[in-house]
């Protein structure tokens, strides 16, 4: 399977998701979080993974302050969230 390039706009929205990540953890360690979640997390909150599958979103959802739903419109491009607000 060829993956396509990012947009831009998903790549901003992979950096808003990462910048979430970072807030919702707050001082806990990266690892123990990852560990906890049971995936890696680095990529994902660098901005390097835009795109991390549902069920990713979901299990950091049940590991940090945060909602699924906040951590879901985060990983929509700014131009779908201004389409449905």
């Amino acid at each position: 399977m060829v993956r396509l390039p990012l947009t831009p706009e998903k790549r901003a929205a992979g950096k808003r998701l990462g910048e979430r990540l970072r807030h919702a953890r707050g001082g806990r360690i990266l690892a123990d979080v990852a560990q906890e979640a049971g995936m890696t997390l680095r990529k994902i909150e660098t901005g390097r993974l835009a795109t991390p599958a549902f069920t990713t979103i979901a299990a950091l959802a049940r590991v940090l302050p945060v909602s699924l739903d906040e951590l879901a419109a985060l990983c929509l491009p700014d131009t779908d969230l201004r389409q449905t607000g």
